[in-house]
């Protein structure tokens, strides 16, 4: 089962990363992808094997952003890629049954990670953000609508995340427009009350699902 709420960590430091990871825990958060970009492979391994024992602890679904070969040493829930990254064929051949998510920008990126028969996928970015270097071309709220009238003729669609820069405001028009979730970073981390912020993100979300029935 996929969740509806992913959490994606961000730091520049070890301690950074750890200090909003427990944080994020300690809130509620039960989907958590590590990612840690800008920074040395020994750092970025012992910060997920930190994690990792966080996850455990609180019980969390970990997923690794970008290194499939991190989340089979430290035994993680699954694999996060992108489009220049480890193909989802080769991920699949390492991992097994574990999950494997794909991020998406257009259509034709969606059918790709169709094909590859990807667990979830990562359509994005929303708008702007500062926690993604390199960003591709912005959705938007009309981006969304036209993707998912052609998405949902398919044959057993795998999930769709909304990803970059989402607020509180837009997370229902997103839902209503189809999509299964929504990642999130900075809308947490600089909530001035995060729990009750991923509150709201709950409420928001069992709304929408019960009102679909």
């Amino acid at each position: 089962m996929i969740d509806k709420l992913h959490y994606i960590s961000n730091g520049n430091t070890q301690e950074e990363q750890l200090f909003l990871i427990e944080a994020a825990l300690d809130t509620g958060v039960t989907w958590l992808q590590f990612r840690f970009k800008n920074t040395d492979t020994k750092t970025r391994w012992q910060t997920a094997e930190r994690t990792k024992r966080l996850c455990e602890t609180y019980k969390t679904t970990l997923i690794i952003n970008d290194h499939v070969d991190l989340a089979l040493a430290i035994e993680a829930d699954g694999v996060h890629l992108g489009l220049q990254d480890t193909s989802i064929e080769e991920a699949r051949k390492l991992l097994g049954s574990k999950i494997i998510g794909g991020t998406a920008n257009t259509w034709e990126n969606l059918l790709q990670r169709y094909d590859e028969n990807c667990d979830y996928i990562g359509l994005g970015p929303f708008r702007h953000t500062t926690t993604k270097e390199k960003l591709d071309p912005i959705l938007g709220l009309k981006g969304y609508p036209n993707i998912l009238s052609k998405w949902i003729l398919l044959t057993t669609p795998p999930p769709l995340i909304a990803i970059g820069g989402i607020q509180i405001a837009d997370v229902f028009p997103l839902l209503q427009a189809g999509i299964h979730g929504i990642a999130f970073s900075q809308l947490l981390n600089t909530a001035a009350d995060k729990r009750n912020t991923l509150n709201q993100l709950k409420s928001l979300l069992n709304e929408t699902t019960a009102n679909k029935r």
